[in-house]
């Protein structure tokens, strides 16, 4: 049995229930510029074993908070795009405190860096 009800995925219980763990939240705000990211770049960014960050991932996909889309044999990650207004909106409001904080600034200057010099290719 799920932890999760997926007839509940948008409703604010369920919404703050996926993304109150640290992995999944760091992986959030990852995404919250409405980006597209590669499963490697979030693991490389995080600095997490990739079994650990599929894992949350798929928790994030499956409230329908993220959707993916394969391309070969990668998996990109964003935010959907449908995503009820509200929790858009908190993920915008967390996001802005996000700001300068460990580990999430740590994380976007190693997700910078990993793009910056192309140490991860996903294509």
């Amino acid at each position: 049995m799920l932890w999760y009800d997926l007839t509940m995925a948008t409703s604010p219980e369920e919404f703050t229930r996926a993304t109150a763990h640290s992995t999944r939240l760091r992986i959030l705000m990852l995404l919250a510029d409405q980006s597209e990211r590669c499963v490697c770049d979030i693991t490389a960014a995080l600095e997490l074993p990739q079994p650990k960050i599929s894992r949350h991932l798929a928790i994030l996909r499956e409230t329908g908070i993220l959707v993916d889309r394969r391309a070969g044999q990668w998996i990109h990650y964003r935010v959907d795009p449908d995503i009820h207004a509200w929790a858009m909106d908190a993920i915008n409001a967390i996001a802005r405190g996000c700001i300068g904080k460990a580990p999430f600034e740590d994380d976007r200057q190693r997700l910078a860096q990993g793009t910056e010099h192309q140490l991860v290719t996903c294509v």
